[in-house]
């Protein structure tokens, strides 16, 4: 993606179930689960780039003695901040005696992060400052064991001033309008309801209050907790929490548009939001993890027991597509294929761009997560080259010379590594608002690899704003003299805002909404873009439920190339020699691409919950009255 977005956050738990000795004699470690959560966290760090945090529970912890632990960071990397803070109790074991760093009992008694389950989060917000307070995992304190809770997920909800009133009529006074404090508050209250019952429960029993903590715990109904805290929750979430006497649960949401997949063996539960990263750390096949259900909880029990049960009723599995266009990372291999067919469906669109001339053509790709799907495209348009190269051999008669023969077969679509990134000066510039001539430099060019009659043809994975386009890239593309600049995205049109987790909120940036808005101004249809506000203000105070999409309006009178083409005529600087078309994969294209993954809202504003059609509209409402502010 040429244009910087701020998107997934990421989720890593490990419960080890097997008593600690066991890890520390089969793998030579004291510190096997922190090894392994260090591994999943960084595995994940394209996932998150503000924030890292980690928490640990030790199970069976006599009273008067830390159980839980839990450090986050802001810093500039912060997964190597908390795992620089949490090796520091290590070293100094280290330093006094070397011998109990050997102990893993000892230290479960003496050090923090040393108990049996862990929870860690990225976080790559997309709502609040970058403050420590905004870090996962959120905790949430009692000095009853059983009523501490420590939550971190993959979320955002359309619905929070809903659910915050709900708790303000339950008599809560949360601390924050926000999601994530909505969430830690709505399960906290029903925790703290299953506290009581069970409290009365056994009371009535004659249990002692000394006796009664471990039955509590024991029989502690999370699914029910769960089930009763997200009953009016709207929007994407895979969602982790720790209680403080070890159970542990993972949540995801009815239509599955965030991703938890998990492993379980004899030794250990593990769960993460991309399958690769299990598979690298604990070198186990694809086949063997699983994902958790949508609208299911994962759910650990203290004692060891494992099971999937149901939270909310399942909707329509529209898993989030963006996670197989760019947000994942490529090595899963499901991923991997997916990729590589957005870049072969891209092919027609390419071809049409440069009237079919392979042989007056460079290929190429930026920014590097486009690679895969680079790959793709060049598989197809082989296919292309090799029906050339039958007709030239079919030309040649029936006697061909060998010269001739091998130089047909020696035709070859042209590729070449065309823009080096510069992290480094990447790195000095986001700190300057006025750096358009050094946003100019971020890439170096590869020069005498393009000649004046030559088309340049660049694959991106995705175009969400165009402004790095338009600044930088079509700029740095033009030293190289090309006839025609063809930048092929392996995405749709992004046309709408996500809710889910997606940083892309304000519909004034995206390119393809300004296309279609000066079109309407072209055609003299402005009162399209009028009616379509008062139908959005006239819906403003209905139920979420009874809210339809009356953006889609904006784009209806055009087809996808005619949004294309003026998405071409906005992006071009106008002191640009080259000609520049820019070309789109088709919404057919993506979902043949990705079958498995339908969730498509931000390219046809076919939103998978009611608060989704609330949200794009709230967006142009704000569009149109000038305001410069996210609609969630």
């Amino acid at each position: 993606m040429s244009d910087v977005i701020k998107h997934e956050c990421g989720i890593a738990m490990v419960r080890l179930l097997k008593p600690l000795p066991y890890y520390a004699e089969k793998y030579g470690t004291t510190m096997y689960g922190l090894n392994k959560m260090y591994l999943l966290m960084q595995k994940q760090h394209n996932r998150g780039q503000d924030g890292a945090g980690l928490a640990n529970i030790k199970l069976d912890v006599e009273p008067g003695r830390r159980y839980i632990s839990r450090h986050r960071s802001n810093a500039a990397q912060p997964i190597k901040e908390v795992f620089d803070h949490v090796h520091q109790y290590f070293k100094e074991v280290n330093d006094r005696d070397p011998e109990k760093l050997k102990d893993p009992l000892w230290l479960k008694e003496n050090v923090p992060f040393s108990g049996e389950l862990f929870l860690g989060h990225l976080r790559y917000g997309t709502f609040g400052g970058h403050h420590i307070e905004h870090c996962h995992p959120f905790l949430r304190q009692s000095n009853w064991m059983t009523k501490n809770l420590v939550v971190a997920g993959n979320f955002n909800l359309t619905n929070v001033d809903e659910l915050f009133e709900l708790l303000v009529n339950i008599g809560q006074h949360p601390k924050e309008k926000s999601d994530t404090v909505t969430v830690l508050e709505k399960i906290g209250h029903f925790l703290d309801e299953e506290n009581e019952k069970l409290y009365q429960k056994f009371k009535a029993e004659g249990v002692s209050q000394r006796e009664m903590s471990p039955l509590i715990a024991e029989h502690m109904d999370v699914q029910s907790i769960l089930t009763r805290s997200a009953a009016a929750w709207d929007g994407g979430y895979a969602m982790a929490g720790l209680l403080g006497h070890g159970d542990a649960f993972v949540l995801r949401d009815p239509s599955g548009i965030r991703p938890a997949f998990f492993y379980q063996d004899d030794e250990v539960v593990v769960v993460a939001s991309e399958r690769p990263v299990i598979q690298t750390a604990f070198n186990v096949q694809a086949d063997t993890i699983k994902e958790v259900e949508p609208g299911h909880a994962l759910i650990i029990k203290k004692n060891g027991q494992i099971e999937q049960k149901q939270v909310r009723e399942p909707l329509k599995t529209t898993p989030c597509s963006f996670e197989r266009i760019y947000f994942s990372r490529g090595s899963d291999q499901d991923i991997y294929h997916e990729r590589k067919q957005l870049g072969r469906k891209l092919c027609p669109n390419i071809l049409r761009a440069i009237d079919d001339d392979l042989k007056n053509s460079v290929f190429s790709f930026i920014p590097n997560t486009a690679e895969i799907s680079f790959y793709g495209v060049m598989k197809g348009l082989q296919d292309k080259l090799n029906e050339v190269k039958l007709k030239k051999l079919k030309a040649l008669g029936d006697n061909p010379s060998d010269d001739d023969i091998a130089k047909v077969l020696a035709l070859r679509n042209r590729i070449e590594k065309i823009a080096i990134k510069d992290v480094k000066l990447r790195t000095f510039i986001s700190q300057d608002d006025g750096r358009d001539d050094l946003v100019a430099h971020v890439y170096d060019i590869t020069y005498g690899s393009v000649y004046p009659t030559d088309n340049l043809v660049i694959v991106d994975d995705s175009i969400v704003r165009g402004t790095t386009l338009k600044r930088s890239i079509l700029r740095i593309l033009d030293r190289l003299k090309p006839k025609k600049i063809v930048v092929g995205s392996s995405a749709p049109q992004i046309r709408y805002p996500d809710c889910y987790g997606i940083d892309m909120a304000k519909l004034g940036d995206f390119i393809a909404f300004q296309a279609a808005i000066e079109l309407l101004k072209d055609q003299g249809k402005e009162a399209v873009i009028e009616d379509v506000y008062r139908r959005c203000k006239e819906q403003e105070s209905l139920p979420k439920e009874e809210v339809d999409n009356h953006v889609k309006d904006i784009y209806a009178p055009f087809t996808d190339d005619e949004i294309s083409a003026k998405i071409s005529e906005l992006l071009t600087p106008e002191d640009l020699n080259a000609e520049v078309e820019i070309v789109y994969q088709s919404v057919e294209g993506l979902h043949e691409a990705c079958p498995e993954h339908s969730g498509d809202w931000y390219f046809t504003g076919n939103y998978p919950t009611p608060g989704g059609n609330r949200v794009v509209n709230k967006a142009f409402i704000y569009y149109y009255e000038g305001k410069n502010q996210r609609a969630y």
